[in-house]
C-alpha cells in the first residue's frame, strides 16, 4: 500500500499536510466510520480522494452540487485519475454504460447525487462495484436541523446495505453541535471517528459596517487594500453595476454569475485567478470549489441569508494565513430588505402544489409519468404564463428541487442551429436587395465553414459582436432568413433546464414532503433572524459571536474585528472635550463634510457622530446647504 504522502506528491505537488489531513486520511485508510468538519478551505476533498487511490476499487462520492462534481471530476481527470460523474440528462443507455465503467474501466471515483440512489439500476450495479469507501459530501444536507436540508440525503443509507464492508466518511465546512449528532446517526456510524477543527481564523478580522454611501466604502477599502478581493451582491444585475462603479474609479473588476455563458464564466475567472483583475464581484453562485489563497478582502454589500453561508463565504479570504476581511457594509433598509428577500417570498404547501401541478401542466406530462425525462425551461415565461410572483416562484422551485421532486439546473443562453440552404449564387443575389442583412449573412458564413453542409450549432452571441448588432436584431434577423428560406433555423431560448425526478402524483406528491417544508421554512426564519443579530450586535467581538453560533465555547475576543477595533478606538479617543477642540479647529481652516472630518481625526464614527451633534445642538456649529458642517 503506497504512502498516503507519495500520492499527494506526486498528484498534488504539495510536500506536507494541513491541520488534521493526515490523520483524517489514516483513519479512513484503516477503515474506521469518520466524521470530519473542517471550515471552508481547510482540504476536505483531499480527505477522501487520498484514501480512494492508495486502496484497490473504486470511491463513490454523493454529492448535491452538480457544479462541484463537475470541476472534481475535471480535476482529476487533469492529474490522469480516472473519474466520472452522473449527474441528471443522462439517458438510460449511457447511464449502463457509464455504470459498466465504474465495474470494468478501473476508474477510481463515481460521483453521483443523492436522488441517483433511488434508481435500481444504479443499486444493481453499485453491488458489483468493488467499492473501497464511501465519501458524503456536504453532510449537513442529511440533517432537517442543517443548513440546505435535503431529504434525498436519507438515501445514502442505503449504500450501507449494497456495500456493507466499505467504510462511510462524512464531511462538512458548517455544521452545529445537533447537525453533527443528527448525521452521525443518519448514516449509522458505530463509534466512528470525528475529527472538528475549530471555526477560528485568527488572521480574518470581521468587520461590520454601517454605511449610507456603500459604494465610497466600498472604493476606499479597495483603494486601501489593492490585493485580490471578492465582493458579493444579492442579483445578477448588481454584478454589472458594482464592476462598472470600480472600473470607473480606476479600480480592475470583473463579474461572475449564473447567467453567463460558460467561456465568459471561463475568461472572467481566469482573469481574477492570474490577477489580472483586483475584484470579482459575484451572486453567491460564485466560490464553491475554488482555492484562491491570497484574496484580502470579502465584502457583502447585501446582506447574506444565514450565518452559514456568510462563514462560508467570508472564509474565502485570507487561506494563504496573512491577514485578511471579512466585510458586511449595512445600512438602514438592510434589514427589511433581507426579510423581503427571504422571509416574505417563503412559499407555502398550498402554493408549492400549486406551481407543482402547472409545471407538470407546462411540460404535459400525464399523470403517473414524467420520470427522468429533462426540459428546457424559460423561467420567465413560465411566471408570465400563470401570473406567478418570481421570486415565490422561484423559491417554489428550489424547494422541489431540495426535496428531489425536480433537479433545476440553471443555463442562460439562446441555444440554436443553423443550415444555409440557398445556393451560394442565390444568397449573394439576396443580399443584393437585403442590404441590412449583409454584415450578419457574411459573418455566420465566415464564423461557421460547414454552415452550407449540415445544421451548425452556432453562438448567437459571438455572431452579434462580429456583426455589431443586438442579439435581438440577429435574432429577428435569422427568423426572416428563415422565412425567406434562405437558412434552416432550430431556436431554443432557455434559462435552466428541468428534470422530474418523480412521475407525476400531484398532491400525493407534496403531500409527502409538506412537513418538510414547513420545517424548513422555520429554519430560514431562524437563519434570518441569528443573521439581523449578528450584525446588530456591536458588543460582542464579532469573532466570538461567530464561534458561539457554531457551539464554539471558551472563545476570546480576536482583537481584530469591528467590536474589537471600535473599543480600541474609543478607549483612544473618549475625552469627547478633546474631539470637540480638534474638530472645531479643523472647521477653523473652512467648511468640511463629515467624511473629510472622519479621514483627518481617524476616530470612530459613532464618536464623531455624538460630538457632532452635541455642537449642533450647543449652537457652536451648523450645517451648510451642502450638507458640510461650518463654525456658526
Amino acid at each position: 500500500m503506497e504512502h498516503p504522502i507519495n500520492i499527494l506528491e506526486r498528484y498534488w505537488k504539495f510536500t506536507s499536510f494541513k491541520n488534521n489531513q493526515e490523520a483524517i486520511i489514516n483513519a479512513v485508510i484503516e477503515g474506521e466510520d469518520t466524521f470530519v468538519l473542517l471550515p471552508t478551505g481547510g482540504g476536505k476533498s483531499l480527505c477522501f480522494q487520498i484514501p480512494a487511490l492508495v486502496k484497490e476499487g473504486i470511491c463513490i462520492v454523493v454529492s448535491p452540487l452538480i457544479a462541484l462534481m463537475k470541476d472534481q471530476v475535471q480535476a482529476l481527470n487533469n492529474k490522469g485519475i480516472k473519474a466520472l460523474a452522473i449527474t441528471s440528462g443522462i439517458s438510460y443507455s449511457d447511464l449502463d454504460t457509464l455504470l459498466d465503467n465504474c465495474i470494468y474501466g478501473n476508474y477510481k471515483f463515481l460521483y453521483l447525487s443523492p436522488e441517483r440512489l433511488q434508481q435500481e439500476l444504479v443499486q444493481d450495479r453499485i453491488r458489483q462495484m468493488n467499492v473501497n469507501l464511501i465519501a458524503v459530501d456536504e453532510a449537513h444536507c442529511i440533517s432537517q436541523w442543517g443548513n440546505d436540508f435535503r431529504p434525498s440525503y436519507k438515501n445514502i443509507a442505503i449504500l450501507r446495505q449494497l456495500q456493507p464492508s466499505a467504510n462511510v466518511v462524512a464531511l462538512t465546512a458548517s455544521a452545529k453541535t445537533e447537525v453533527v449528532e443528527d448525521i452521525v446517526k443518519e448514516l449509522d456510524f458505530i463509534q466512528p471517528k470525528i475529527f472538528r477543527q475549530s471555526f477560528l481564523r485568527p488572521n480574518i478580522g470581521y468587520m461590520v459596517y454601517h454605511e449610507n454611501d456603500k459604494y465610497h466604502r466600498l472604493e476606499t477599502i479597495l483603494k486601501k487594500y489593492t490585493e485580490s478581493s471578492i465582493i458579493y451582491v444579492r442579483n445578477r444585475k448588481s454584478t454589472l453595476e458594482v464592476s462598472s462603479f470600480l472600473e470607473s474609479k480606476n479600480i480592475s473588476a470583473t463579474y461572475f454569475h449564473g447567467g453567463l455563458s460558460n467561456a465568459e464564466k471561463e475568461t472572467h475567472m481566469t482573469a481574477w485567478l492570474n490577477n489580472q483583475k483586483q475584484v470579482m464581484v459575484a451572486t453567491n453562485a460564485f466560490g464553491m470549489g475554488i482555492d484562491k489563497p491570497d484574496v484580502k478582502t470579502v465584502i457583502h454589500i447585501n446582506l447574506p441569508e444565514s450565518i452559514e453561508s456568510y462563514f462560508q463565504e467570508a472564509g474565502r479570504a485570507g487561506r494563504n494565513g496573512k491577514k485578511a476581511f471579512a466585510v458586511i457594509l449595512k445600512n438602514d433598509s438592510d434589514a427589511q430588505l433581507v426579510k423581503n428577500q427571504f422571509l416574505s417570498v417563503l412559499p407555502t404547501v398550498d402554493f408549492i402544489k400549486l406551481v407543482y401541478r402547472k409545471l407538470c401542466n407546462y411540460f404535459q406530462i400525464s399523470y403517473g409519468e414524467g420520470e427522468y425525462t429533462t426540459h428546457n425551461f424559460n423561467f420567465n415565461a413560465f411566471c408570465k404564463t400563470y401570473k406567478f410572483n418570481t421570486m415565490l416562484c422561484y423559491n417554489a422551485l428550489q424547494l422541489l428541487d431540495r426535496n428531489s421532486i425536480i433537479n433545476l439546473s440553471k443555463q442562460f443562453k439562446n441555444k440554436a442551429t443553423v443550415q444555409f440552404i440557398m445556393p451560394n449564387s442565390a444568397i449573394f443575389d439576396y443580399l443584393d436587395s437585403h442590404q441590412d442583412l449583409n454584415l450578419i449573412v457574411k459573418s455566420m458564413l465566415r464564423m461557421y465553414g460547414g454552415i452550407s453542409d449540415y445544421e451548425t450549432k452556432i453562438d448567437t452571441l459571438k455572431i452579434s459582436a462580429r456583426a455589431s448588432v443586438t442579439e435581438s436584431t440577429l435574432i429577428n434577423a435569422l427568423h426572416r432568413l428563415e422565412k425567406d428560406e434562405v437558412i434552416t433555423l432550430n431556436l431554443a431560448k432557455t434559462d435552466a433546464q428541468i428534470t422530474f425526478i418523480q412521475p407525476r402524483e400531484d398532491e400525493k406528491t407534496i403531500n409527502r414532503i409538506a412537513t418538510t417544508i414547513e420545517q424548513q421554512n422555520k429554519l430560514k426564519q431562524q437563519q434570518v433572524k441569528a443573521m439581523l443579530n449578528y450584525i446588530e450586535n456591536d458588543r460582542v467581538c464579532k469573532s466570538m459571536q461567530l464561534l458561539s453560533y457554531f457551539g464554539e465555547k471558551d472563545v476570546t475576543p480576536c482583537g481584530v474585528c469591528s467590536v474589537c477595533m471600535g473599543a480600541k478606538k474609543k478607549i483612544e479617543s473618549n475625552d469627547i472635550t478633546t474631539l470637540k477642540s480638534r474638530i472645531i479647529g479643523l472647521l477653523e481652516q473652512g467648511d468640511l463634510s463629515s467624511r473629510a472630518i472622519i479621514s483627518n481625526l481617524n476616530c470612530s464614527e459613532n464618536d464623531l457622530k455624538t460630538v457632532l451633534k452635541l455642537l449642533l445642538e450647543h449652537n457652536i456649529i451648523s450645517m451648510t446647504p451642502t450638507n458640510t458642517y461650518k463654525l456658526v
